[in-house]
């Protein structure tokens, strides 16, 4: 039985460590950028990303997080056929709001 609780301590550990969202080819070719950078784009609309903030009672790294929530935001953006992200808010319960962009 302690093995077996030692196995998932190990196992919820990592995978609160660990990173399951990969980028897809267009997500690849979208930046992130901060709002002063985007004068001269074209908005396009908006992205939305959420991951989870904790498995059971431990909390995720809050850097693993923001990779993640980027991550699915740079794909949302690719598949929109945006090529910026700008985040237009904090992360707040593993979720975060992006303006996706058109730059030249």
């Amino acid at each position: 039985m302690f093995r077996l609780f030692i196995a998932c301590v190990f196992f919820l550990t990592f995978a609160a460590c660990s990173s399951w969202v990969q980028l897809t080819a267009a997500g690849q070719q979208v930046e992130i950028r901060s709002i002063s950078q985007v004068s001269n784009c074209e908005r396009m609309g908006r992205a939305s990303s959420s991951t989870m903030d904790r498995l059971l009672l431990i909390e995720r790294s809050s850097e693993r997080q923001q990779d993640e929530l980027f991550a699915l935001a740079r794909n949302e953006a690719g598949d929109m056929g945006g090529n910026v992200i700008v985040a237009t808010n904090e992360v707040t319960d593993g979720q975060q709001r992006f303006d996706v962009y058109r730059c030249p």
